[in-house]
């Protein structure tokens, strides 16, 4: 029987969260699953782990010799999915029961929704929600909706601007109109640059809320906060974001809100002492824009309802972007 889904996780030194995540898998799902483990030049024994599952039925493991970035990683996960869904999951989450069961419920019904985001808690604080969408403010901060604040506050679907690839997912059919994942953004922000491509092109994204998975925040690439590596992606994939997104007449709009916040930005990586790195990454991202790698999407005229409600929505985003900054971490909220 053709699998409705394929789960594709990318592994890189993850022995025990990878083994563990299989496993979860195995015992949740009961609908035909095919899972596609991609690992990314690990050297320690999970590369291992992953080929003894490779007897069993649906499974498939690709074994990349260096760690060639999230975007490329599962890329290559789509090009082998033979089903109508794919499934993004980071092997540091864990699923419940009915997670799986809950995205392809909400997926199905409307054609025109593109991906479908859990509900990602904290595993070691399972009160405290860690994911419940992503979104983009007009000064172009990509964020996350709900981190650190309580997951009892998070009980409708709803539409969001993002889906976080750690725990989404997508309809195989509409990837194949607007594109797999960037490989130019080699990690974060990918999935924000996918959901913003299918925003533009009429699709939706969706919380569903019932479709619960906990993660254990930063274990995937041992960046919770800051480090060189984050920041030299950051500094890239900042620029990146709205080059790739925004229109011409929207860029120009928005010139003077996006300067200011990536000035904003480049302050607070030098600041904490990771300005090298996140020049670095400035620099690829002009690197490529100047060798016409940018990959941006055509200007439709049939779009342009579409990125009128992009603009709206990055402009509004401003609200809960400071309500967040400005009272729910300065007083600690829940």
């Amino acid at each position: 029987m053709k699998p409705l889904i394929s789960v594709i996780s990318v592994n890189y030194n993850g022995y025990a969260l990878t083994c563990a995540m299989v496993e979860s898998l195995r015992r949740h799902v009961t609908s035909p699953l095919e899972i596609i483990v991609v690992d990314n030049g690990s050297t320690d024994e999970s590369l291992e782990q992953a080929r003894s599952y490779c007897s069993r039925e649906n499974f498939t493991l690709i074994e990349n010799g260096t760690n060639t970035g999230f975007s490329h990683a599962v890329n290559q996960g789509i090009a082998l999915a033979d089903s109508e869904y794919v499934v993004l999951f980071n092997n540091d989450a864990f699923a419940e029961p009915q997670w799986l069961a809950e995205l392809i419920r909400t997926a199905e019904t409307d054609p025109k929704i593109f991906a479908v985001q859990s509900l990602m808690i904290r595993h070691f604080d399972r009160e405290l929600a860690d994911d419940a969408g992503d979104y983009v403010t007009w000064m172009g901060f990509a964020c996350k909706t709900g981190d650190g604040r309580r997951a009892s506050r998070y009980t409708k679907c709803r539409r969001i601007f993002s889906a976080c690839g750690g725990a989404a997912l997508y309809r195989k059919s509409i990837l194949d109109e607007i594109g797999n994942f960037d490989e130019n953004f080699f990690a974060y922000f990918e999935d924000v640059d996918l959901s913003w491509r299918a925003n533009n092109a009429g699709y939706k994204n969706l919380l569903c809320p019932t479709a619960r998975c906990y993660h254990i925040c930063g274990a995937s690439t041992g960046a919770v906060r800051y480090n060189a590596f984050k920041s030299q992606q950051s500094g890239r994939n900042s620029i990146l974001l709205p080059l790739k997104n925004e229109p011409l007449l929207m860029l120009v709009l928005n010139f003077i809100p996006l300067a200011a916040g990536y000035l904003l930005k480049c302050y607070k990586f030098h600041k904490q002492g990771f300005g090298e790195s996140w020049d670095k990454g400035m620099h690829e991202a002009f690197a490529l824009l100047k060798a016409g790698k940018l990959g941006k999407r055509p200007f439709r005229l049939r779009d342009l309802p579409n990125y009128i409600l992009m603009e709206l929505w990055m402009i509004w985003n401003m609200v809960p972007y400071l309500w967040y900054r400005l009272v729910i971490v300065r007083f600690d909220l829940k």
